[in-house]
């Protein structure tokens, strides 16, 4: 069936008579070895300029990726040039991160909210009218918020170590439950370690079955952008409002048993983040569920991409070609 979808031709998507019809890019052994473009964009979003990470077919599926903590859209540049021979590919930085504008946190929400609303903001100002969202980490509210807010867009979930089950909340969330409990500066400032070179390094190499595939880039350029002058404020309010989607768990499991989207799971087994006990309770509300638990950490991307990339390629042309 892979083989038939890499190399049928384009196929039309039809979710709504109100909706444009999307199609399949065709995939020819000449398309199938070109390196896709990918473009680096701005958009103005309530006066925030957030960047994005954009490339393949512009009538093409879209896949939207949602990026974690503490990094942003450069951890898909290598999964991206993966998708974007068929795929509308869309990798945005939420405002605090990566390449977008951070404004100053007494003059602007970091919440969760309203990350989710600058995301969707950018999703109708590109005209992402449907698309499949790769979430993971902080991308999992986000998108999960998204879908709340507007189901019928949603085509597809593949999810990476990005959590919805309180099960998922383990030993590494206690200190950041106490700032949920108590806003005093004491409990606030005992968190400022989770922004420190020491953790930003530990979530890229550990749980790691080889290090050597991890480049030292990545935390180079995350904690470049962490030590920002007000950066660590930013982080701060984000992981004291992190506990604003816990009561939003139930809405979330609803959406899931009520639209059954197509959803992948890869999960990286030793991250102590989000651990594989997170993982397998979305198998009670989508039990139709592909599940890979894979021998990685944290950022599974950077130690797992020769798996993950075709277990996604696969899983998209499947189910979004077909």
């Amino acid at each position: 069936m892979k083989r038939l979808c890499a190399i049928s031709l384009a196929c039309l998507i039809v979710s709504s008579p109100s909706l444009a019809q999307t199609s399949c890019q065709k995939v020819t052994a000449a398309t199938a070895k070109s390196v896709p473009t990918i473009r680096y964009k701005t958009a103005n979003i309530d006066g925030v300029k957030v960047f994005y990470r954009e490339a393949g077919p512009a009538n093409a599926p879209v896949v939207l990726l949602l990026h974690g903590f503490p990094t942003s859209s450069h951890m898909f540049r290598n999964l991206i040039p993966l998708l974007a021979d068929r795929y509308h590919v869309v990798a945005p930085d939420y405002p605090g991160y990566g390449q977008s504008d951070a404004p100053d946190h007494k003059k602007f929400k970091y919440t969760f909210a309203n990350l989710t609303d600058i995301t969707e903001k950018l999703t109708k100002q590109l005209k992402l009218n449907k698309y499949s969202m790769y979430v993971m980490d902080y991308g999992a509210p986000i998108g999960y918020r998204l879908a709340l807010k507007h189901p019928e867009k949603v085509q597809a979930l593949i999810i990476q170590n990005g959590n919805a089950y309180t099960e998922g909340l383990r030993e590494f969330w206690d200190p950041i439950k106490a700032y949920w409990a108590d806003r005093s500066p004491a409990k606030r400032e005992a968190l400022a370690g989770l922004v420190t070179l020491e953790t930003t390094k530990f979530q890229y190499t550990d749980g790691m079955g080889d290090v050597s595939r991890i480049s030292p880039d990545n935390w180079t350029i995350d904690q470049a952008l962490l030590d920002r002058p007000g950066n660590k404020d930013i982080q701060l309010d984000l992981l004291g409002d992190y506990g604003s989607n816990v009561p939003l768990y139930p809405e979330f499991q609803n959406f899931f048993r009520r639209n059954q989207p197509p959803t992948l799971i890869v999960w990286g087994k030793n991250d102590k983040i989000f651990p594989e006990a997170g993982a397998h309770p979305y198998r009670r509300d989508l039990p139709k569920a592909e599940m890979h638990i894979l021998d990685s950490g944290h950022f599974a991307l950077e130690d797992r991409l020769d798996v993950m990339g075709p277990l996604i390629r696969n899983f998209l042309d499947r189910k979004l070609c077909n």
